[in-house]
């Protein structure tokens, strides 16, 4: 837990404000960091004491020669869940050490603490990850699955629904916008990721619909207000475990087919368009042609008009500029024409 990383941070942050040396120790008695550099990896008596009878050793000037290459100073304990791990030795006047030593001590056993709880969040955070990995593999590995799942303490269960979140710009680092994501949804409720360095999967578990959906406008809403500019696809809800890379694969392509100025797509809205895509060139060309083959420039533009009014007559002569009736006889040209084209024709 003690490694030279961090016990050259702890150095660094200590030794700057106490005008101090600073010597770090580990559980064997060597010195990993101090303010020193000369003095790394050196045998220290004084730890070796500290570390033998797990009490503080004082040194005064006139009687530090009892101990080999060791300057007057204190060395305390520095303990981690109930064990000594090392010793943090601060060189000086005993005298004047005494009255900040244990908070210099407090202060190094809070550093190791956060650097433990960091550690601990991104192993997490690495089986979830795991986890949704073997998810989407064709052969799913149920037995590993649980494993990882038992580790982190959650469960999977129906229904599910995957949602692929991309980011122009993150202002957060990978644990706060972890941590933020799941803080919505909930970390029992919810299995959050990273694909790559700015898509995030989010695996909803247990969740409705209409659940879903209120949460997921509740991120966006706090996500913008952070500063981030997002999109997110979303695919369908689905009920057994093999079925969640199918939700995946839907939620990747209402993202690559979705409105960009648009914060949320749901497959289902790009459902039509997905499956236009997944047609050869060749037929798409031979359909085109046959529908609208033979129509002038000037009727494929108003056809373009009329789908953009959605099917409404007096919105697309509005914004051709043009006559109503001219619109239905330019509409009624042609016979190729899908019936509902026609029927609109008719309508008063």
């Amino acid at each position: 837990m003690l490694t030279q990383e961090i016990a050259m941070e702890i150095v660094k942050q200590t030794t700057n404000r106490l005008n101090r040396n600073i010597n770090i120790m580990d559980d064997k008695g060597i010195i990993i960091a101090s303010g020193n550099h000369e003095r790394i990896d050196q045998l220290h008596l004084g730890a070796i004491e500290v570390l033998k009878t797990g009490k503080p050793l004082i040194i005064h000037e006139n009687d530090h020669h009892q101990w080999v290459d060791v300057l007057p100073g204190i060395n305390l304990p520095i303990n981690f869940q109930n064990v000594i791990i090392g010793v943090i030795g601060i060189t000086g006047d005993p005298t004047e050490l005494l009255e900040f030593g244990e908070l210099v001590k407090m202060i190094t056993e809070m550093m190791l603490h956060q650097a433990f709880m960091a550690e601990q969040l991104e192993w997490k955070q690495h089986l979830k990850e795991l986890v949704f990995e073997d998810l989407l593999k064709e052969d799913i590995d149920q037995h590993s699955i649980d494993q990882r799942l038992e580790r982190i303490g959650m469960k999977l269960e129906p229904p599910y629904q995957v949602g692929v979140m991309e980011m122009k710009l993150n202002p957060l680092n990978k644990n706060e916008l972890i941590q933020m994501t799941e803080s919505v949804f909930g970390t029992q409720q919810a299995l959050v990721g990273f694909l790559n360095v700015n898509r995030v999967f989010i695996l909803t578990t247990a969740l409705s619909g209409n659940n879903i959906d209120k949460r997921l406008a509740t991120a966006i809403k706090r996500l913008k207000a952070k500063g981030f500019v997002i999109r997110i696809g979303l695919g369908s809800i689905v009920n057994k475990e093999s079925y969640i890379v199918h939700s995946f694969r839907e939620a990747e392509t209402a993202l690559l087919l979705g409105e960009a100025n648009l914060a949320l797509t749901r497959y289902t809205d790009v459902e039509t368009k997905a499956l236009l895509e997944r047609i050869d060139e060749r037929t798409k060309q031979q359909f085109q042609e046959r529908i609208i083959g033979s129509l002038s420039e000037k009727l494929i533009e108003t056809l373009q008009q009329f789908f953009l009014s959605n099917l409404n007559i007096g919105e697309c002569a509005k914004r051709m500029y043009i006559h109503r009736n001219s619109l239905i006889y330019r509409l009624k040209k042609s016979r190729k024409l899908p019936d509902i084209i026609h029927r609109c024709c008719k309508m008063p």
